[in-house]
């Protein structure tokens, strides 16, 4: 979510610090804020979004945790830590589950501390580092996570921020390429086949710096597909819809059917298996 080269003056937007201003945190500066409202004012429904997004990282966690017993999750460009985080997800659902957590950006670095706040049962790790190196990611995760065990791969909001030239592909190649059969890969991704006007969002964050690449769900696709993983059902859907009754269980809250639609949040989100050998 972070993956514009690090900046931690504040001089200049950030993408870490304007999604944290959508979620409604407060670790975001005037140059953020102002990206953001330029965001807002191009698509109305950026904070729908952002919170849309969030809240699928949360149930495909859940689903993985409940549904498939994984117990161990590698999250990429996890971005400035806003309860609940994934750990907490999952921990919640088995103290023992395992987490480690990577961005690029100092200032995520800074409050890591807040991921690092896990259950005794279990174990959560970070490490500052760009997922353009996924071996250096790789090596520094073995040390929390087993890979000889299922590993539940978090590409959530990442990959629109790595342009082609940087081969998001054969970055995603070399990251499950490591993970054991029965592994998982969660994937949500900004497009503009849901809503043109995200179009006039991509010139605001290109306008800050800020590397920002939409793809169509064939594109999408392609991460899963090119790496032999089978989408669990209901496949590549608009993050809204990609099971909304995984609620948590201790509000147990459920969103009514269709109160949001694919047009307001603009991100496919799939969640893929990775078949035995």
């Amino acid at each position: 979510m972070s993956h514009q080269m690090p900046e931690t003056t504040g001089a200049k937007a950030h993408s870490a610090r304007m999604y944290d201003y959508f979620l409604g945190g407060k670790t975001n500066y005037g140059p953020d804020r102002e990206a953001a409202a330029q965001s807002v004012a191009a698509f109305p429904n950026t904070l729908t979004a952002a919170r849309e997004n969030r809240e699928f990282m949360h149930r495909a966690v859940r689903y993985l945790a409940r549904e498939q017993g994984i117990r161990q999750f590698l999250d990429i460009g996890t971005g400035i830590p806003s309860a609940p985080n994934l750990h907490q997800v999952a921990q919640q659902e088995d103290p023992g589950c395992r987490v480690v957590y990577a961005d690029n950006d100092p200032i995520v670095l800074t409050y890591a501390r807040a991921l690092m706040n896990g259950t005794p049962e279990g174990a959560t790790d970070y490490i500052e580092a760009d997922a353009r190196d996924p071996k250096r990611i790789l090596d520094h995760a073995n040390g929390t996570l087993d890979f000889d065990q299922p590993v539940a791969l978090s590409l959530v909001a990442l990959l629109h921020f790595i342009a082609d030239e940087d081969d998001p592909q054969g970055i995603v190649r070399t990251l499950v390429d490591r993970l054991a059969p029965g592994s998982a890969l969660i994937v949500s991704h900004g497009t503009d086949e849901l809503d043109i006007s995200l179009r006039k969002v991509l010139e605001v964050y290109r306008a800050q710096g800020i590397t920002l690449r939409f793809r169509d769900k064939e594109g999408v696709g392609e991460f899963f597909s090119a790496n032999g993983f089978s989408l669990v059902e209901p496949g590549i859907v608009a993050t809204c819809d990609w099971h909304p009754e995984l609620v948590d269980r201790q509000d147990g809250i459920r969103r009514p059917a269709g109160s949001i639609s694919p047009a307001e949040v603009g991100c496919w989100a799939a969640v893929g298996l990775k078949p035995a050998d």
